[in-house]
């Protein structure tokens, strides 16, 4: 953004607060929110900026927190930090990226420097002595001073560090929602000239370029119209510095309307069962952020803006329990971290606020029970008296703590078989249809985990770490990102395709106590002209300790190759022809293979990507040993009995 544009619309929103929020007509779209409905949310807004959380002097609820578990680590932490030095960020750690495709040198950084500042305001707000003051101001300055609050990766050509544009990316969002809550939080406890420069360096990053690009859509930032989780981030941390900073009411409800308007597309992202394709990590991330806008909103108009009460949001609530194969066990789908759970904060509050009647997750997560959080923002709206907490929790919904034989994401195509009652080491399985372009999609139609115990035998291997491949256009040339990297047939040598096309077509579906079926015609996954049918069958047993069996049956015009195949991340071997071990110890599994038209071969590869914590997972392809113009490969896996 131009210096003399930025003072255009500065100096347009300084005097905003005479009249009704709008532009001159040259200068309307179609961004902004209805200005009926501008002036309806001003009138429930507090006359002056009201942050998340009591401020420092609010001694009551603050010495509260001081003698709350989890909290007792805080000064002694901060008192290491203002030790140390805050870590540098040099301009060629932020060129690192757009040289190398490397995110993490960049972040690791700039996490350590940005982790400082929450940890010090909420130990100076427990022991209220003035001692992380200067460091507090230093980390302010350090913060403020940054060429930019977007990631290297989202300034893919440097317009941000260049200083020829001021966007808004997750981080900075985040940024600008931490400065902002520690300013509401100290108040005047900070030197005037801070002061300042927190209210200028939020006017200038945040509060400008938010009011540019919701009414003339400059700068352009995409997020606003996106149904993934960076429409809720964004919002949230916009709002949130918003209602702490912005001291004009009207400028405020321009905000909150905009904000109000537009999460409707993160809401569309979801299917209307409340599947998040993006996967349980995101679902944390951008569902996470949603409460905390949704608290926000509810707060700061003492209730009348209430997000909470969309129906299609209590379905999304209930995706962090519906996804749970097991006890603690949930597949990663999409880019997802293998063994991921859900965020306990959420689930915490929804159950109060809906009356789930999760009570393991209420006492783990209402309030002050997670511990401190660098959060600032959610924790001042969390771990307070909220719009959950202030009303008598409601009754529980019938069997709220038990889980049902199975969850079916009609919708989405996604099957979550349980084992019968009563059966604790019994095997249950997450299934999957869907397309391939889903948020965060990887190519897996028809993929599968298997869950024993509180281990996954068999997966699905969850994301690699990001680089500046993962988000282009040579995204599927890494192999757990493709459909190589799944349990998932190879058809005459070639991958699944991307693209919403490319999607699993419900055949049938049957579900009793003893047994569940799932029938996917998976055919439109693979652009093989010779390819004529080819249809993955899913039958979970219940009976003993459970058995999953796969059944795909494959048809073409001409013989081709066909091949199957199994994912893990554990050791394996093979017991005799047609049976593999998979695993060791109780969580062991044991797969069985057969064929009806042609000998079997089994191919194994390791798939050398870059995954979180190193790991590697192996393929074992379970193929055809000739090309068949018709074809069934049926694999069943059990519990392998010692």
């Amino acid at each position: 953004m131009s210096q003399a544009k930025w003072v255009f619309l500065a100096s347009f929103a300084a005097v905003s607060c005479l009249s009704p929020v709008r532009l001159p007509a040259a200068a309307e779209s179609d961004g902004s929110p209805d200005p009926q409905r501008t002036r309806e949310v001003a009138q429930m807004l507090p006359e002056k900026p009201r942050g998340a959380g009591p401020t420092i002097s609010d001694r009551r609820a603050w010495e509260a927190v001081a003698k709350a578990p989890g909290f007792q680590d805080v000064v002694r932490r901060a008192e290491q930090l203002a030790k140390e030095p805050i870590p540098e960020l040099p301009d060629d750690l932020y060129l690192d990226y757009s040289r190398t495709g490397n995110r993490n040198r960049y972040q690791r950084v700039l996490s350590a420097r940005h982790a400082r500042l929450p940890a010090l305001v909420l130990a100076e707000c427990l022991e209220n002595r003035g001692r992380f003051l200067a460091a507090i101001e230093a980390s302010l300055r350090a913060i403020l001073a940054e060429k930019t609050w977007v990631l290297p990766a989202h300034d893919g050509g440097l317009a941000n560090f260049r200083g020829k544009v001021v966007e808004i990316d997750l981080v900075a969002a985040a940024t600008g929602a931490n400065v902002a809550t520690a300013a509401w939080w100290l108040g005047d406890r900070l030197r005037p000239e801070t002061r300042k420069l927190v209210h200028d360096e939020l006017q200038r990053r945040i509060f400008v370029p938010f009011e540019g690009m919701v009414r003339e859509g400059k700068p352009r930032m995409w997020w606003l119209t996106t149904t993934n989780n960076w429409n809720a981030v964004c919002l949230a941390g916009v709002t949130g510095a918003a209602a702490a900073a912005i001291e004009c009411r009207q400028r405020r409800a321009f905000v909150v309307a905009s904000a109000e308007k537009y999460v409707q597309n993160f809401l569309d992202g979801f299917t209307p069962d409340g599947y998040c394709s993006e996967g349980m990590g995101y679902w944390n991330y951008g569902f996470g952020n949603f409460m905390v806008l949704a608290e926000n909103l509810h707060q700061s108009t003492g209730g009348k803006i209430d997000l909470w009460k969309n129906p299609k949001v209590i379905e999304i609530a209930r995706f962090g329990r519906r996804l749970e194969i097991l006890p603690g066990v949930y597949p990663a789908f999409a880019d997802c971290h293998l063994d991921p759970h859900p965020d306990v904060r959420i689930m915490a509050f929804v159950s109060r606020s809906y009356g789930f009647g999760w009570k393991v997750e209420e006492e783990r997560g209402l309030l002050l029970a997670p511990g401190p959080s660098s959060d600032l923002l959610e924790f001042g709206l969390m771990g307070f008296a909220n719009s959950a907490t202030r009303e008598a929790a409601k009754p529980a919904a019938a069997a709220g703590s038990d889980r049902p034989l199975r969850d079916w994401f009609a919708q989405a195509g996604i099957l979550i078989c349980r084992p019968a009652g009563g059966n604790p080491g019994g095997m249950g399985v997450a299934l999957k249809g869907g397309h391939n372009a889903e948020h965060h999609n990887h190519n897996d139609v028809g993929s599968f985990v298997v869950a024993l115990g509180g281990k996954t035998p068999l997966v699905d291997p969850g994301s690699e770490v990001y680089t500046a491949r993962t988000f282009s256009g040579r995204r599927y040339q890494s192999k757990v990102l493709n459909s190589f990297g799944h349990p998932v047939p190879r058809v005459a040598g070639q991958l699944q395709r991307t693209g919403r096309q490319a999607a699993a077509r419900v055949v049938k579906t049957d579900f009793t106590d003893q047994a569940d079926t799932l029938v996917l015609d998976i055919r439109p996954a693979y652009e093989v002209k010779q390819l004529k049918n080819l249809q993955r069958t899913f039958v979970f047993s219940r009976q003993g300790r459970g058995s999953l069996t796969v059944l795909d049956e494959v048809e073409f015009t001409s013989p081709q190759s066909f091949e199957t195949a199994l994912i893990t991340f554990l050791p394996w071997k093979q017991a005799e022809a047609g049976r593999l071990v998979v695993g060791k110890g109780a969580e062991a599994v044991r797969v069985e293979i057969s064929a009806d038209a042609s000998p079997l071969e089994i191919k194994t590869e390791e798939i050398h990507e870059d995954l979180p914590g190193g790991r590697i997972p192996t393929r074992l392809g379970i193929g055809l040993a000739g090309p068949v113009s018709k074809g069934a490969v049926r694999v069943t896996i059990a519990r392998e009995e010692r």
